[in-house]
């Protein structure tokens, strides 16, 4: 529980502050300009560019600060998605449908193994040196990512069997938000490799 406080806490205070640099130096019209193109990459390129376009002089033209900032994001919704059903959940102990209570319960607890999976990227994108360990360290992201994204569509998945209901609805409605942004953190993750990647590689 102390983690799960701790992480959240981390990933708003990295977010006030971006947002806080955004707002003291006005808008960037490259930098917006440069999250726009990117968010091109992703599958939800709307809600790429809505999340993180308050950003930008943060991100600047950055394709790593904008993987950051896209995690942290992603990471901060989480949190607030496990939150929500773990209060949810001891409710439904105390009367709701046990396929119902037993989904939320496992949808707790996979969203709680994608926090500890995001919260991992994060840290490793706040270690990256630039050297022989660049490509080792960003594939452990993509794969804590793309592992975190599977955990979040085992939540809903596990709702298939449970009753149409407004539970049902309102927790895979919110599940699906926070599965678009982890998509899109992992692909500016996967853009900011290939971008890394071929640049060392260029003669």
């Amino acid at each position: 529980m102390n983690s799960f406080r701790f992480s959240l806490l981390s990933a708003a205070l990295f977010l006030s502050a971006a947002a806080a640099t955004a707002t003291t130096y006005g808008d960037s019209s490259e930098a917006v300009d440069f999250i726009r193109t990117s968010c091109n990459a992703t599958l939800y390129p709307e809600l790429c560019y809505t999340s993180l376009s308050a950003y930008a002089n943060t991100v600047q033209q950055s394709p790593g600060h904008l993987a950051r900032v896209a995690i942290a994001i992603s990471l901060s919704r989480a949190r607030h998605m496990a939150s929500y059903v773990a209060n949810l959940s001891r409710q439904a102990d105390y009367g709701a449908a046990p396929r119902t209570a037993s989904a939320l319960h496992d949808c707790f607890s996979t969203f709680g193994d994608a926090i500890d999976q995001i919260r991992g990227s994060l840290k490793q994108m706040r270690q990256l040196r630039a050297d022989e360990s660049f490509r080792f360290q960003m594939s452990n992201v993509q794969t804590w990512m793309s592992a975190a994204l599977t955990n979040e569509e085992t939540c809903t998945d596990g709702f298939e069997d449970v009753a149409d209901c407004a539970v049902k609805s309102e927790v895979c409605d919110r599940a699906e938000n926070v599965k678009k942004l982890t998509s899109n953190a992992l692909a500016l993750v996967n853009c900011y490799v290939n971008k890394e990647t071929n640049s060392t590689e260029t003669p």
